[in-house]
């Protein structure tokens, strides 16, 4: 059973950065296993805004954050990363990671991923 710890979360006025990392536990990465950073914002639903392959290293970033953010993968540590640069208020929200074998890198629903973190939120003022 895979556990994910994320930590990185805070407070930012807009236009900083912020780091948020993922580390897993429990689980080997093998082909087509993905890891996917999750947010969900006051009022909304989860959507997956970034994802990467653990075994191609291929990426997936919604629009709304694309050219801003940075997801990475560190397999020697198993940890992924976000780098959140150029925030804005309306990235103001819990993330989540998440890991499985998704159907689709892109876009994927929150039902494609069966392993989550705890959430961590990100509050840009």
């Amino acid at each position: 059973h895979v556990q994910l710890v994320e930590s990185g979360g805070g407070s930012v006025q807009a236009g900083g950065s912020l780091r948020l990392s993922c580390t897993a536990s429990g689980y080997t990465f093998s082909s087509g296993y993905c890891m996917a950073w999750f947010r969900q914002a006051p009022g909304k639903e989860r959507e997956e805004i970034a994802a990467i392959s653990t075994g191609n290293a291929n990426t997936y970033y919604a629009d709304s954050v694309k050219g801003r953010f940075t997801i990475s993968l560190d397999k020697a540590k198993k940890t992924m990363y976000l780098q959140m640069n150029s925030l804005k208020p309306e990235d103001t929200g819990m993330y989540y990671c998440a890991a499985d074998f998704p159907w689709s890198l892109a876009g994927a629903p929150t039902t494609s991923y069966g392993s989550w973190g705890q959430g961590t939120q990100v509050t840009v003022s």
